[in-house]
């Protein structure tokens, strides 16, 4: 039994038959030929050559009893010397085959995989916010990786492996019985016994493989949560480095175990086959050399006879688990369409026209914000996101659990060019009405504008443009602080870069760095501290320049020194732009235009500090109380310095 046939053997009896009971979605195959259209030139000659290699399989045999019983036996150089070149030219020819059907293979399904991945990535990118508070990242990296690759074999080596098989199954069998019926007849009886013990040893390799495809998800999502920055620091600090390396070590020891008895069982398969196949040669052997002694079959047929039996195995193999690998690619591309098939509940409405916006230097006028009767509730999971992507339901911000309301009744104006406050207690509402004011999510009732305009009847990209946002977690990716700044303003000069910085209070920093702008942030930007990562996050914002700003405590992480300069900068950079502003700290907010309290979804109070002060209301009570605790903290830090 030949190596690639063995392959094959060990290819289909590894593959898991319960996908054969899945059902696919109407129209699945009528898609995969969507996607296969591009490629037709690229599949036709692909599949002539992978028929044209069958007949090459057939032919080597054939040849070689020729060889035999007419050029060695009867002492014919001439003919020994023209088959042998022959066979030299088809094995040539074999080998040029072999290298169209792998160039064209790659053509057809590299290009596959990357239609799908793009499209695939596109379309995750456009999902809502609420989409990726819910799915698993490990599973849509997984849709963009084992799913895509699964799915283009649909096209390239299963359909290869269907078409080549047929056909050489076919020509071997015909030619098998061309030379001796009695022979192919005892032939085709032990295939049974051929395929019964792999099926048998198939079964228990089905398990193992399963199961370290399980264990081997479960090792990378350990390590995935280890190795990065807050995941290390964890086990750190709360000193479980060596229970987390018994943890590990448990899983690793197993994924071991597994794959030693995997390789066991699978020699056991490999062996167990190749023992049936030089049994069957033995009888391919012991009948056909009686038939040549009795003088009814030719020695060289009967050789041609055993080199054809060790290619028949492989396709006999092949086709019988044709039904499991042809619905494994399916199922790969179910999985894909599921995913492509899931639509934004964020997405621009047919005829959307742009937001327009104020000039980098204030000088255009910048738009108000107005809530009219706005209520919102945080959609379900059914309605963002698939249960495929998800094994555990996570919290939605502000702790309003999905289906609950977030806010009722919202009505306010933040007015052109002006700082509105948002105050309130943890989970009041506040970081909602700011994803409103971004389109992260649609009101369930009531409008939001920008400027007179619907936000939900303008491009979302011109949204973006005048809508600029830093949240009290500033991300960066793991790239140069120049890189994380550009991704603003791609085309904003040096010049630009270093102004941005000098105005968010950081350019200090940038420059003793050894690289400067070129510093690598790390990962999250780690390398960063929390308030030098908010710093930058701010320069980024000011090198956008939107005509509507949206900082969501964003001087959380700062010290108290930090934190007046960067207010006197945004004091300055923000000028003239309407700003909605999150602030827990009260004493940051008391020079805003506008104060509204936020409290169970609702705006329950709105004026200027003074005036809610002398309100006495829940603004009131909140101050008092936040300063009665300022209070507290400073005489402790007294009595602990007069102690030392």
């Amino acid at each position: 039994m030949t190596m690639h046939a063995q392959f094959h053997a060990m290819r289909g009896f590894t593959r898991d038959p319960s996908v054969t009971k899945q059902k696919l979605k109407p129209g699945t195959v009528r898609r995969i030929a969507a996607y296969a259209r591009p490629y037709r030139l690229e599949l036709t000659i692909f599949l002539l050559a992978a028929a044209l290699d069958a007949g090459v399989t057939v032919g080597y045999p054939v040849l070689l009893g020729i060889v035999i019983d007419k050029g060695i036996l009867p002492k014919r150089p001439s003919v020994v010397l023209t088959v042998a070149g022959i066979m030299a030219g088809l094995a040539l020819f074999d080998a040029f085959l072999s290298v169209v059907q792998r160039y064209f293979t790659s053509r057809v399904g590299e290009g596959l995989i990357y239609d799908l991945r793009t499209q695939v990535f596109g379309h995750v990118q456009r999902q809502p916010i609420a989409f990726f508070t819910r799915a698993q990242t490990g599973s849509l990296v997984s849709r963009l990786n084992s799913d895509v690759i699964g799915a283009q074999q649909a096209l390239t080596s299963t359909l290869s492996s269907v078409v080549s098989s047929t056909l050489q199954l076919v020509l071997v069998l015909a030619a098998m019985f061309i030379y001796s019926w009695q022979i192919s007849l005892v032939v085709l009886v032990l295939i049974p016994a051929f395929l019964y013990p792999a099926r048998r040893v198939g079964r228990r390799l089905q398990r193992l493989t399963r199961e370290s495809m399980q264990l081997d998800a479960q090792l990378g999502s350990t390590m995935t949560e280890r190795f990065n920055v807050a995941g290390a620091m964890l086990a750190k600090l709360y000193g479980r480095p060596a229970d987390e390396l018994g943890l590990f070590s448990g899983r690793a020891a197993r994924v071991r175990d597994i794959g030693v008895l995997t390789a066991l069982w699978g020699s056991a398969l490999v062996t167990g086959l190749g023992l049936l196949a030089t049994l069957s040669q033995s009888v391919v052997y012991g009948l056909g050399g009686e038939l040549v002694i009795h003088g009814a079959l030719q020695i060289g047929s009967m050789v041609a006879l055993a080199t054809l039996l060790t290619r028949l195995y492989g396709p006999i193999t092949s086709l019988s688990n044709v039904q499991v690998n042809y619905m494994t690619a399916l199922v790969s591309f179910d999985r894909v369409f599921e995913v492509l098939d899931l639509k934004p509940i964020i997405d621009e409405r047919p005829g959307a026209t742009p937001l327009p916006a104020a000039g980098r230097d204030g000088s255009a006028m910048a738009p108000d914000i107005q809530f009219d009767h706005v209520s919102f509730r945080y959609p379900t999971a059914s309605e963002v996101s698939l249960a495929s992507l998800e094994s555990i339901a996570l919290q939605v911000p502000e702790r309003a659990g999905p289906g609950q309301q977030a806010l009722t009744d919202v009505s306010f104006r933040a007015p052109a060019g002006k700082l509105t406050a948002l105050v309130g207690s943890s989970g009041a509402g506040k970081t909602t009405i700011t994803h409103l004011v971004a389109r992260m999510y649609d009101p369930t009732s009531g409008v939001v504008s920008i400027g007179g305009a619907d936000i939900r009847d303008v491009t979302l990209e011109s949204l973006h443009e005048v809508v600029g946002v830093v949240t009290q977690d500033a991300h960066l990716y793991h790239d140069t602080i120049r890189a994380n700044l550009l991704y603003a303003r791609p085309a904003a000069s040096e010049q630009e870069l270093i102004l941005a910085c000098q105005a968010a209070q950081i350019w200090d920093l940038i420059a003793v760095l050894p690289d400067g702008l070129d510093t690598v942030v790390g990962d999250r930007g780690y390398r960063l501290s929390g308030g030098e990562k908010q710093r930058i996050a701010l320069a980024r914002l000011l090198l956008k320049a939107p005509s509507v700003v949206v900082l969501d405590e964003a001087t959380a992480h700062l010290d108290s020194e930090s934190e007046a300069a960067v207010q006197r900068a945004l004091k300055t950079a923000l000028a003239g732009r309407t700003s909605l502003v999150i602030a827990h700290r009260l004493s940051t907010v008391r020079e805003a235009d506008q104060i509204l309290v936020i409290d169970g979804g609702r705006v329950v109070e709105a004026g200027r500090h003074a005036d809610l002060l002398a309100s006495g209301g829940l603004y009131a009570d909140l101050y008092q109380t936040q300063f009665a605790r300022q209070q507290t903290a400073a005489s402790s830090r007294t009595a602990t310095g007069a102690s030392v």
